[in-house]
C-alpha cells in the first residue's frame, strides 16, 4: 500500500469537485496521509478538477477572499492594473502584509500542492500515461506562479513526510520545469487523440491534444522567463516549443470553467469596492484609444450620474491612508468591466472563465523571441500584430477586422493623466511608443511595444503581468504616491515576497537555510527588493 505523506504535519484532505455544476465538498482522510489503494479513477478525476481551481485561486478557503489575498492585493496592484482604495490596505504602498502572504503560502501547500502531487504520483504508479502527462503540465503551471512570488520554494522535497522540508533554488525549479514538460509532451505526442479526465477536466474537457498545445505554450513562457539569465537555454526551449506546436487561435486558450457554484473570484470581490483602475491603465488605454477600455472597465459612477468629466478614470497607486476616502474614490474612478461584475450590477451568474493562458500571450512571446533572431515562425512585426488581433478578436472583445487594422496602424501614444481634484497627482504620458510597430526602431523600443501590448492582452492576470514587468521593465510603471517600505522606494517595483512567518514557526531550519541561498544573498538577501533568479535584465526604466 502506497501512502503519500504531506510535509509540515498538515492534515491533508482531498477537496472533491463533484461535477461541473455542483459545489466543492471536502472528504476527510487520516491525518498526514492519503491511502492511494483506496482511491479509484473517479475520485482521481475529482481530485484533478479540484487541483485546477485551487491552484488558480491561491489562498485560504479557495474562494474569492483567498483570491483577493493571493492576487488582488499583491500582483494586481504591483502590476499596476489596479490601485487600492480601501483605507486599511497597505500593499499598494509596497507593504507585504504578513497575514496575507502567510495565507497564500499555506493554502498552496495545504490544498493545491497535495492535490497536484497526488494526481502525478497516482497516475504514474498506475500506468496512466496521458493523465500523468496532463497532471505534470498543471503542476508546472501552478508551481511557476508560486516560485515567481518568492523565488526559492519548497518543490522537490514536498511530501517527504519529514518535519523539515528543504527549499529548492528558483534556478533548479525552473530547470526541472523543462524536464517535467519533456515527460508530458513526449507522452501526449505518443497518444494522439487521447481523452483523459473526461467529465472532470474544467479546462479542455479531457482533450489531450489541447493539453499538448498548452504544454508547448507553457514551455515557451518558461523559456522566455529565463532569457536574461540563460539565453542559450531560453532559445533552445523556445524553439522546441514552437516547433512542437503552440497556441495559434483563441480556440486553444486555456481557462478554468466557472459556474454559479464555482464563480470567478472577481465576480465577488468587485462588489467589495476596494480597488479601481490604475493611472497607468488609463494612460495606455485612453491614449491608444483602445476599444478594450470599455470592456475591461466600467464608466465611473460620477460620470454616469452627472455626465461630466471623463467616463473612464484611473487612480494613482500608493495613496497614503489620509487620502483613501474609499467611497469618494470608488465613485470617481473606474471599476472592472461588467463582464467581471455580479448579476445585480449587470454581469452574469458566474463571471468569465478563469484564464490560465491565451493565444495572444503566445504570439507576443514569439514576437519577443523573433526580436532575438530565434526561429519563431514569423517576424517580430508579424507576430506582434497577430497577438493584437488575437486579443481584440477574443469573444470578450469581438472587434471587427476594420477596428483591428486601424488600431494596429495607430501612431497614438499613452496619454497624460490629469486630476482636477489634486494637481499634485498629475502625470505625463507613461511612454512615447505608439501601437504601430516601429519597424525601424531600436530593439528595446520594439520590446516595449510587445510587452505593453501583452500587458493589455492578458488582463486581468496580474500574476503574470507583475512577473513580466519585473522581468522586462515594461510597461514603464508610474511612481507610487508613497511607499512605506524602506527597501522599495516609491519609484521602484516590488521584486518579490519575503518568506512567511508560518515557515519560521513550523519549518524554521529549512527556511533559515533558504535565506542563505546564494540566489538571494548575492542580490540583497530575503527582502522585497531582491531580484529573483530570472530577474537579470540590466538598465530597466526605474
Amino acid at each position: 500500500m502506497k501512502i503519500f505523506k504531506i510535509s509540515l504535519g498538515i492534515v491533508f484532505s482531498i477537496a472533491v469537485f463533484v461535477s461541473c455544476t455542483e459545489d466543492f465538498e471536502e472528504i476527510n482522510t487520516p491525518p498526514n496521509a492519503i491511502i492511494a489503494s483506496n482511491v479509484d479513477a473517479g475520485l482521481l478525476g475529482q481530485a484533478f478538477a479540484n487541483a485546477q481551481m485551487r491552484s488558480m485561486r491561491g489562498a485560504p478557503g479557495g474562494g474569492a477572499g483567498g483570491f483577493q489575498l493571493a492576487q488582488s492585493l499583491f500582483a494586481d496592484i504591483y502590476s499596476q492594473y489596479f490601485a487600492n482604495t480601501a483605507t486599511n490596505f497597505d500593499s499598494d504602498r509596497h507593504i507585504q502584509v504578513g497575514g496575507w502572504s502567510n495565507g497564500v503560502w499555506n493554502y498552496f501547500y495545504q490544498q493545491a500542492a497535495p492535490l497536484l502531487q497526488f494526481v502525478v504520483d497516482f497516475t504514474e504508479e498506475n500506468g496512466m500515461e496521458v493523465e500523468n502527462a496532463i497532471g505534470r503540465v498543471l503542476k508546472v503551471h501552478a508551481y511557476q506562479r508560486h516560485t515567481d512570488y518568492w523565488g526559492p520554494i519548497i518543490y522537490s522535497e514536498f511530501g517527504n513526510g519529514e518535519t523539515s522540508v528543504n527549499y529548492d533554488t528558483q534556478e533548479s525549479v525552473y530547470r526541472d520545469f523543462f524536464n517535467q514538460l519533456d515527460i508530458a509532451v513526449n507522452a501526449l505526442k505518443a497518444n494522439p487523440g487521447a481523452r483523459a479526465f473526461v467529465g472532470h477536466d474544467q479546462v479542455y474537457a479531457g482533450n489531450a491534444d489541447q493539453w499538448l498545445t498548452f504544454a508547448n505554450s507553457l514551455r515557451l513562457r518558461v523559456a522566455m522567463r529565463v532569457k536574461y539569465v540563460d539565453p542559450a537555454l531560453a532559445k533552445a526551449e523556445a524553439e522546441k516549443a514552437v516547433a512542437d506546436g503552440v497556441m495559434m487561435s483563441n480556440a486553444d486558450n486555456a481557462a478554468v470553467l466557472t459556474t454559479p457554484f464555482s464563480r470567478h473570484p472577481y465576480w465577488t470581490i468587485t462588489n467589495w469596492g476596494e480597488f479601481r483602475m490604475s493611472a497607468l491603465m488609463e494612460s495606455i488605454l485612453s491614449g491608444y484609444e483602445d476599444p478594450r477600455l470599455q470592456i475591461y472597465f466600467s464608466q465611473t459612477d460620477d460620470f454616469t450620474t452627472s455626465g461630466e468629466g471623463k467616463p473612464y478614470r484611473g487612480l494613482r497607486n500608493g495613496l497614503p491612508r489620509a487620502d483613501l476616502d474609499q467611497g469618494a474614490l470608488n465613485r470617481a474612478f473606474s471599476d472592472m468591466g461588467v463582464r467581471w461584475l455580479n448579476e445585480v450590477r449587470g454581469g452574469s451568474a458566474a463571471g468569465p472563465e478563469f484564464r490560465m493562458m491565451c493565444a495572444a500571450e503566445v504570439y507576443f512571446l514569439r514576437a519577443e523571441g523573433a526580436l532575438e533572431g530565434w526561429a519563431m515562425g514569423g517576424t517580430a512585426k508579424e507576430l506582434y500584430e497577430k497577438g493584437i488581433e488575437m486579443s481584440m478578436t477574443e469573444e470578450r472583445i469581438a472587434a471587427t477586422p476594420e477596428q483591428v487594422a486601424a488600431y494596429t496602424a495607430s501612431m497614438s501614444m499613452p496619454a497624460p493623466v490629469v486630476y482636477p481634484e489634486n494637481s499634485a497627482w498629475n502625470l505625463p504620458g507613461s511612454s512615447d511608443i505608439p501601437v504601430a510597430f516601429l519597424e525601424n526602431g531600436d530593439m528595446e523600443s520594439q520590446l516595449e511595444q510587445i510587452i505593453t501590448q501583452k500587458w493589455i492582452a492578458i488582463y486581468p492576470d496580474g500574476w503574470e503581468a507583475w512577473t513580466e514587468l519585473r522581468r522586462t521593465g515594461y510597461p514603464d510603471p508610474y511612481p507610487r504616491v508613497a511607499s512605506d517600505n524602506v527597501d522599495v522606494p516609491r519609484d521602484e517595483v516590488m521584486a518579490r515576497l519575503i518568506f512567511v512567518e508560518g515557515e519560521y514557526n513550523s519549518n524554521r531550519e529549512a527556511v533559515e537555510a533558504a535565506t542563505q541561498i546564494p540566489e538571494l544573498t548575492s542580490r540583497g538577501g530575503d527582502t522585497n527588493a531582491t531580484r529573483l533568479w530570472w530577474d537579470a535584465k540590466q538598465n530597466k526604466p526605474w
